[in-house]
């Protein structure tokens, strides 16, 4: 599915848009002006196939922006499931704050993907930026993250 914008469009939002803008909307189930950002089972989907869900226009991109709801490993546990068939999402780094002015607004956790299955996966070149907001209502677990 392809986005219908004009040629020459570019989206390369700060991770402050990112936060403030789009996933604070998505979590809030608000109308977005521009329909670019994908909803994807981040979970059934290898990131190698990402581009012909996420890309956006008719240019060659290498980064893609989507929402996905986070998996739980385990139905009664907070345990985030971030495997695929050929591999998994592994944190990486401290989680990095997000402000608008001098308020934090979220936080970005980078992820890269490892192809296998733990502890013995192949480390590839995929990384991923998961963003969630940070408010005392923090229940609605969307992420709206970038992947290059």
């Amino acid at each position: 599915m392809e986005s219908c914008v004009p040629p020459g469009f570019r989206f390369h939002p700060t991770d402050e848009e990112l936060v403030g803008y789009y996933l604070r909307k998505k979590v809030a189930s608000q109308k977005i002006d521009l329909d670019v950002i994908r909803d994807v089972d981040l979970y059934r989907i290898e990131p190698w196939d990402l581009q012909e869900h996420c890309g956006i226009g008719y240019e060659e991109q290498n980064e893609w922006y989507f929402f996905s709801y986070k998996d739980r490993k385990y139905p009664t546990g907070t345990r985030t499931n971030r495997a695929t068939m050929a591999g998994f999402w592994k944190a990486t780094g401290r989680d990095k704050a997000v402000h608008d002015k001098s308020r934090l607004i979220g936080m970005r956790k980078t992820l890269v993907f490892y192809k296998g299955r733990a502890p013995n996966g192949q480390k590839s070149d995929w990384i991923m930026h998961e963003y969630r907001l940070e408010t005392d209502e923090n229940a609605p677990p969307q992420a709206s993250s970038t992947l290059s």
